[in-house]
Order: structure tokens, then sequence, then C-alpha cells
């Protein structure tokens, strides 16, 4: 099994899950997924809620963070900051391509791109991850 398969199987369970997070690929430098915009993510007809934009690329940030510490750590945000552009459109399918700003042994940083079908962005978002040693 691949390491993408591996973290999408690790997030199913959970909220990411819940919101249909599907992950394309996943590697220290990139992370990229998909998320198809169901009637119920959406807050008036047609329209995705923007908490689920900012859920969706927190979703990449923490994968890339897991992707860049030792197996024993884990991680949580601790800070992030959402630049909407456009709206999700219900029953399309959107695409997140998510790179690393800053990965230190502490904190990591990292910026999300969300983008309609058509290419369009729709939010930018910057997190920063805390990284949780046991």
């Amino acid at each position: 099994m691949d390491m993408t398969a591996i973290l999408q199987e690790r997030i199913s369970p959970f909220f990411p899950g819940t919101l249909g997070v599907r992950l394309t690929a996943s590697t220290p430098e990139r992370v990229t997924a998909e998320l198809y915009i169901r009637d119920e993510l959406c807050t008036v007809p047609g329209t995705c809620h923007g908490g689920v934009l900012m859920a969706f690329a927190d979703t990449l940030g923490a994968v890339g963070t897991v992707l860049n510490i030792p197996a024993e750590a884990g991680t949580t945000t601790i800070e992030s900051k959402t630049n909407f552009f456009g709206p999700g459109v219900a029953r399309t399918t959107i695409t997140g391509e998510c790179v690393p700003l800053h990965r230190g042994r502490r904190t990591q940083t990292w910026q999300t791109s969300i983008r309609s079908p058509e290419g369009k962005l729709l939010a930018q978002v910057t997190q920063t991850q805390m990284v949780l040693t046991p």
C-alpha cells in the first residue's frame, strides 16, 4: 500500500472522512486532494459553506506535517488564515494543493490553494501546525 493510501485510511474514520476528503498525492513537499461538494456541505442552496473549505485545507496541512515529523510525533493546528475568492459550487469536485512554507522541528506552516473544477482559485489558506512530541 502506498503512503497516500495509508494516510487516506488513517483519516477516513474521522472528520475528513465525513467531509469526503480524497487524498490524490502525498509527499513531504506537496499534498493534493479532492472534495465533492455535496448539498449537505452547503450553507445556502448551491454554495459550499466556508468552513468546509477551511477544514479541507486544514486536513491537507496536517497530512503534510505528518509526512515531515517522526512517526511517534503528532500535530495540531495553532493558527489558520483563509482568504475566500469565490464560492465552491454544489455537485462539483474541488481540488486542493498544499505546499510547505516552513518545516521546522516545532512548527510547520503550510499554504493550500483550493480550486474549482475549471481551475479558478476559490480560497487560499495559510496555517501553522505545532509538532507534538511524546
